[in-house]
């Protein structure tokens, strides 16, 4: 790693060099004061990939500062374990926090708590006895699921996933007891509530739970004839990966979905991953593409008003605001800001957690940018949000907008927001 460091340092050198900047003058481009970027140069501090792209960009350096700083695996593969044999433990604890656990039906027996498996509170294979009954109940349940949905928006996550996946248990166990064309639709939507169960457990930070909840997802709308969300599957692990700091492993799982015969709208979706990871690789030219991919193919989604939303929903141009996204990690924060302060003015007032994540995305950008009072307005503005929705996936980006103002400390919005901020991630990280 030391190695490493003093490679960057030294390639730092000779293109600033050969630029004819003097330090000071490549850290008023970047925003990196003389003293930080002195250490990087001579080793001292290793680089970070934010400060890599930044100079990529301003060097014109095409990616080959970014390649120099290694990828920090810090945490084991993911898998997701899960048998046909299996029983859900669900255990609600009175501070608020849940947790649970896909047990094989045979060690839990075996652990002597058998007794869980013979309570019931009703007779599950009472069904409405007429279609029309039956068709009323996925009518209710889709209706509810949108019902999940605002309830996500303006939760926690912890709150939210213990309904999810009572609801997803109980569609499926109806499901299986429903004549065929019911059957189909209850499958379907189980899938669609094992999905959105994914969503709420990465927002909880619970990785391998993310995944086992998006493998089941998988299964149950392939018992359903619905195939396509198995290319989704590999959509939301590279999501997965972009956050465990794998670009390479992203791009890989995006592409596959990508090249699918999957729908276009996942397709697109895929595209916007895959052009996520290429821009935190520093290929601006293949991100782009992506990223017109992703809006050609969401263009021809044909959506089924009947099915809920996959993906976003609470963001009327998606592509535009990953393009957003896409143009910060490609070291370009003042596009980035453009864009992203014109998106984010477009997301429903109630949708507090999508609000939360792009809010804090804005302030990182205008930050970067070297834009500290407009940065510190637009956290203040966003902090309660991201105390209410209590997201994993805010709370990192929240710590990189925590760390780019660190830079500034003496700055005096900085100092005034600092105490606020720290103690936003302190209640977050400690609760």
């Amino acid at each position: 790693m030391l190695e490493q460091s003093h490679d960057f340092g030294r390639e730092l050198r000779r293109r600033r060099m050969a630029a004819r900047w003097s330090l000071q003058q490549l850290g008023q481009r970047v925003h990196y004061s003389k003293s930080q970027l002195s250490k990087v140069e001579r080793g001292m501090k290793p680089p970070t990939a934010e400060l890599a792209r930044l100079c990529d960009t301003v060097l014109d350096a095409r990616g080959a500062l970014s390649r120099l700083v290694p990828v920090r695996h810090s945490q084991p593969p993911l898998h997701a374990p899960g048998s046909d044999d299996e029983v859900w433990l669900m255990q609600l604890r009175k501070d608020g926090s849940s947790s649970f656990q896909p047990v094989r039906r045979r060690d839990l027996i075996a652990a002597g708590a058998a007794s869980v498996l013979t309570v019931h509170s009703g007779d599950p294979r009472t069904l409405p006895p007429d279609p029309a009954g039956a068709e009323t109940l996925v009518d209710v349940s889709r209706m509810l699921f949108d019902q999940f949905r605002r309830m996500g928006q303006v939760s926690g996550p912890a709150g939210v996933l213990p309904p999810l996946i009572a609801q997803t248990h109980s569609l499926e166990q109806l499901a299986v007891r429903s004549g065929p064309r019911v059957r189909r639709d209850l499958l379907l939507l189980a899938s669609r509530y094992a999905e959105y169960a994914g969503w709420m457990a990465q927002e909880c930070g619970d990785e391998p739970a993310a995944v086992w909840w998006t493998e089941r997802a998988v299964q149950l709308a392939a018992a359903g004839a619905d195939t396509g969300l198995a290319a989704y599957a590999q959509v939301r692990r590279s999501l997965i990966s972009l956050y465990r700091g794998d670009p390479s492993d992203a791009a890989q799982l995006a592409a596959h979905a990508l090249d699918s015969d999957a729908p276009a709208r996942i397709r697109g979706l895929a595209a916007q991953h895959l052009a996520q990871a290429r821009a935190v690789e520093g290929d601006y030219d293949a991100c782009m593409r992506s990223l017109d991919d992703a809006r050609d193919l969401l263009e021809q989604d044909a959506l089924d008003p009947a099915q809920p939303v996959l993906g976003a929903s609470q963001v009327p141009d998606v592509v535009s605001m990953f393009t957003g996204w896409c143009l910060y990690d490609l070291g370009r924060p003042q596009r980035a800001a453009e864009l992203l302060d014109r998106e984010t003015a477009r997301i429903a007032p109630h949708a507090f957690r999508t609000r939360a994540r792009y809010g804090v995305r804005r302030a990182l950008a205008h930050a970067a940018a070297g834009e500290l009072d407009h940065a510190c307005r637009i956290a203040a503005e966003v902090l309660p949000s991201v105390r209410l929705v209590h997201s994993s996936t805010v709370l990192a980006d929240l710590r990189r907008l925590s760390r780019t103002l660190g830079r500034h400390a003496r700055h005096h919005s900085v100092r005034a927001l600092i105490p606020d901020l720290s103690d936003t991630l302190a209640r977050s990280t400690g609760s």
